[in-house]
């Protein structure tokens, strides 16, 4: 019998590499979403560059056959905007965590969707700094115990997608891993988007949210823990702030077209 090989096969990089997420992790999953969007449009991975950071999500790109960079933290979108200063043609893909991005990386975060950058950010959101610990972070919920908030977290968390369309991004969409189809068409309109595209997918982590916040390590309670908060944004249009409070709004927020920013423009003023 002919052995079955998944064609998704094709954009992973050749050689063994170590399995790099916990069982149970939601990244692995995510990298399967990005697979399948880049599938689905034929993009050309020699015209990709994707970046992580440090973290669990910053892992994913070293599965990638792309040309990524992979390095220190929270300085992502710094990088990606020298690369779309230099060449503009090139399609950026950032994987980065909430504690990457929102924590050491916030004021990147900001600065990159008031210019419009013309970037792809897949953002995971999994409450906590996971690789290191389980500290609290940015997005962790109020009252949830961490490992560096044993007491529970007194600090109110980051609403990211409402953060990026106040900062200026010019397309925004919150899903979670539980949602593949919704969540890969996001992926789809994000990498084909001019602009600061950001998808934000809400994960599982069990071995240090769910074994802190919730008191379990197995990731099918997380998930569903997830999907307990979560609620549709057309369903929470109808209802009234207080009714939705302490929910996970899900779907797409917002997608306009506005100018970006563009690193041609600034070579060709210079030698004008």
């Amino acid at each position: 019998m002919k052995e079955k090989i998944n064609p998704l096969r094709k954009y992973i990089r050749n050689g063994k590499l170590p399995h790099f997420f916990c069982p149970g992790c939601g990244c692995g999953q995510i990298l399967n979403y990005f697979l399948r969007a880049v599938d689905d449009l034929q993009l050309d991975f020699k015209k990709i560059i994707t970046i992580g950071g440090v973290g669990c999500t910053a892992r994913i790109p070293i599965y990638l056959n792309t040309d990524s960079l992979h390095g220190v933290h929270g300085r992502t979108l710094a990088w990606a905007t020298g690369i779309k200063l230099y060449q503009p043609d090139l399609k950026v893909v950032i994987f980065a965590g909430d504690g990457d991005l929102l924590s050491i990386g916030g004021n990147h975060f900001l600065h990159a969707a008031r210019r419009n950058l013309d970037v792809t950010v897949i953002l995971v959101n999994n409450f906590n700094f996971a690789m290191t610990g389980g500290q609290v972070a940015p997005t962790t919920l109020l009252n949830t115990v961490t490992m560096t908030t044993p007491f529970g977290s007194k600090e109110k968390p980051f609403d990211i997608s409402k953060l990026a369309i106040c900062a200026g991004a010019t397309y925004v969409a919150r899903w979670s891993t539980a949602k593949p189809i919704q969540t890969v068409k996001s992926i789809k309109k994000a990498l084909q988007h001019e602009g600061f595209s950001l998808v934000e997918i809400l994960s599982q982590c069990p071995t240090n949210f769910g074994r802190y916040a919730l008191k379990t390590g197995d990731p099918q309670k997380v998930l569903e823990w997830i999907e307990e908060k979560s609620i549709a944004k057309t369903k929470a249009e109808k209802l009234s702030k207080d009714e939705f409070k302490n929910k996970f709004v899900l779907g797409e927020f917002i997608d306009k077209k506005e100018p970006v920013f563009q690193g041609t423009s600034l070579f060709e003023e210079e030698s004008n």
